[in-house]
């Protein structure tokens, strides 16, 4: 299956269709040098649908991030964006529209950047500016942007002057740039201490009360990380889905005990956060 569509058949979006999810990954499968580290798995994501994806490190949740937001090629099965299927579109507008985030993208920017260029930057999928490519539209929309994360008055300090939660916003400003779709978040409390990683939850509960009907998929492997915005869980173990679907019927202890194969009490405090631990 070819990565891009001919000219004579390529769509710079495909057509929203209410309908259909906005991704669909059907029976997908990733081999790499003879390893299996995405197995046959099948997830839709619809607008509005918030999801988590839950499992132990190496069980292959970044691989299928990477699969919904089109950075990796399934080796079997299909993905669709809008209801149509790879192969028969051009992933490269669409690509920049599945706004994946990662916390590892902070190590890679250049410390000088300012906010607003971090945001300008995702305008061509880059990780740095190229000032005469853009408009006064393009500035404005990046102000827009920064201002939707309550980050506007950051738009002209470095990011290596500004806090981790800051730029975590910034990060999501920048996931705005396009106009997304969807937003993948890999992990995007990493790294970060208990403080840090608290700001982050709660920015992301703020960023789906601002864009209620942007769905999402985030990565974790800790249950007091999901937000309480989250409306659905697959759980992943040994590179496949065992369960998925609405996360009040999915995160559960049993379900939980069997991902992670040990064990494990879950409990949902008053606030609608998440804990596990071994009884």
């Amino acid at each position: 299956m070819p990565y891009f569509a001919t000219p004579t058949t390529v769509a710079t979006m495909p057509e929203r269709h209410t309908q259909v999810p906005v991704i669909q990954a059907s029976n997908v499968s990733v081999i790499r040098d003879t390893r299996t580290t995405v197995d046959n798995v099948s997830l839709s994501v619809n607008e509005s649908d918030r999801w988590v994806v839950l499992g132990p490190n190496g069980c292959g949740k970044t691989t299928l991030l990477k699969i919904l937001s089109l950075y990796l090629h399934p080796s079997s099965g299909d993905i669709s964006v809008n209801g149509q299927k790879l192969g028969d579109f051009d992933i490269r507008p669409v690509r920049r529209r599945l706004a994946y985030v990662s916390a590892s993208l902070a190590t890679e920017l250049r410390p000088a950047l300012t906010s607003h260029e971090v945001v300008m930057s995702a305008m061509y999928g880059a990780l740095e500016v190229w000032w005469n490519d853009y408009t006064p539209a393009d500035h404005a929309r990046a102000h827009e942007c920064l201002s939707q994360l309550n980050v506007a008055h950051l738009a002209h300090s470095p990011i290596s002057l500004i806090s981790s939660g800051e730029l975590q916003r910034v990060l999501l400003a920048r996931a705005l740039m396009c106009d997304p779709i969807a937003i993948l978040l890999d992990e995007p409390t990493a790294r970060l201490d208990l403080g840090g990683r608290e700001q982050v939850v709660r920015i992301l509960d703020e960023f789906a009360h601002i864009n209620p009907q942007l769905p999402s998929v985030t990565v974790t492997h800790h249950v007091d990380e999901i937000p309480t915005s989250t409306t659905h869980c697959a759980l992943m173990r040994d590179a496949q889905v065992v369960v998925a679907g609405p996360i009040e019927e999915t995160l559960t202890s049993q379900n939980l005990s069997a991902c992670f194969g040990t064990p494990l009490a879950l409990e949902q405090r008053p606030s609608g956060r998440w804990t596990a631990y071994a009884p």
